[in-house]
């Protein structure tokens, strides 16, 4: 399977994005536990594709509520998250989240992700 610009762009900034703007990120878990999804070999291409939608909404720097609106800005990557995430509900694991909880106990502790 080809690798999707979106899904390079995902790789490559998801985490680094996530690290700047953790603080203010509501379901954190969510989101990288959805990340973990994205990119499990066991979840199904369609599944993928809508998560990595979803990831990459999140990463874009221009999307419908600017990221730096205080208060507000993640409002619109999270209902765009929330309804990807509702959609492949079934395909985010009990794995995925604890893999999450680590990564984001990780990224507070100040720690490097490896992918």
């Amino acid at each position: 399977m080809a690798v999707t610009a979106d899904e390079f762009r995902v790789r490559e900034k998801f985490f680094p994005k996530l690290a700047r703007v953790l603080a203010r990120v509501p379901l954190a878990d969510e989101l990288v536990a959805a990340y973990y999804a994205a990119f499990d070999r066991a979840t199904p291409l369609k599944a993928k594709g809508i998560l990595i939608g979803a990831l990459a909404y999140f990463i874009l720097p221009i999307d419908a509520l600017p990221d730096f609106v205080l208060g507000l800005g993640f409002t619109d990557d999270m209902a765009v998250l929330l309804a990807a995430f509702n959609m492949v509900r079934n395909h985010v694991t009990e794995d995925h989240r604890r893999r999450a909880r680590e990564t984001i106990a990780r990224l507070r502790a100040g720690a490097p992700i490896s992918v």
